[in-house]
């Protein structure tokens, strides 16, 4: 008990100290992760929505496909992504192996299933009375679609905060593509790793600090813009 309060002590002089290399991961691990929920929210929502509300042969192959994608484990996500780009990969001209590009591309894979996943079963489930009363006042396509987004952005909110969840907790797909290199592609969870395997408990316990802190910030922003869409 005395180690693990010791532990803790020395994370929260670590975190308030200005270290240089903790705030370098801090910032990396959130350039991927928001990079990755913006790129992956910009492709699900036009595609969940329309897919939810068209009825289509093979709908029911495509939901449970997609439903399966959304529970992928990260590690073969990465190992799909590391094939692709490595040395002997088909896409090794890009020179992307071990950075943050690599990283992104990884984990907007990874949680695209989850956020489109999302959009689409709330589009199917609630989006059917939103499109016939803009058919019925005459509406365009195009403001079809953005009434359809403004309407159901309570859901499609819950849907970026689940993915942006996936994301900054994501250790296997991060770790194979990245490599975790000092000052470069090292972010918050394969920091903690690495100091965890190497007996750095007090530098593991500030970043898991840091993480959580930094995860009920995002998400508390996110649902309390959905509190305040409600009202």
């Amino acid at each position: 008990m005395d180690n693990i309060i010791k532990g803790i002590i020395e994370a929260i002089q670590l975190i308030f100290s200005g270290n240089t290399e903790v705030y370098e991961v801090i910032m990396t691990s959130l350039t991927v992760s928001l990079t990755s929920v913006l790129i992956a929210t910009i492709i699900s929502m036009p595609i969940g929505i329309f897919l939810g509300l068209k009825t289509f042969k093979g709908k029911g192959l495509f939901t449970r496909v997609l439903y399966t994608l959304m529970g992928i484990p990260p590690v073969v996500m990465g190992l799909v992504v590391f094939l692709f780009i490595a040395r002997s990969g088909p896409l090794r001209n890009f020179r992307i192996f071990y950075t943050v590009t690599a990283m992104i591309i990884a984990q907007t894979l990874l949680i695209l299933p989850i956020i489109m996943g999302n959009i689409y079963n709330s589009a199917r489930t609630h989006g059917e009375i939103i499109k016939q009363s803009c058919k019925t006042l005459g509406a365009s396509r195009m403001q079809t679609l953005f009434l359809l987004i403004k309407e159901l952005r309570g859901y499609i909110l819950i849907a970026v905060a689940t993915g942006f969840g996936r994301a900054i907790s994501e250790v296997g797909a991060v770790y194979l593509v990245g490599g975790n290199i000092l000052h470069e592609t090292r972010v918050m969870t394969t920091y903690i790793t690495l100091n965890t395997s190497m007996g750095n408990y007090s530098k593991s316990i500030a970043m898991a600090i840091i993480l959580l802190t930094l995860s009920f910030m995002v998400n508390g922003l996110i649902y309390r813009y959905i509190g305040d869409s409600d009202d």
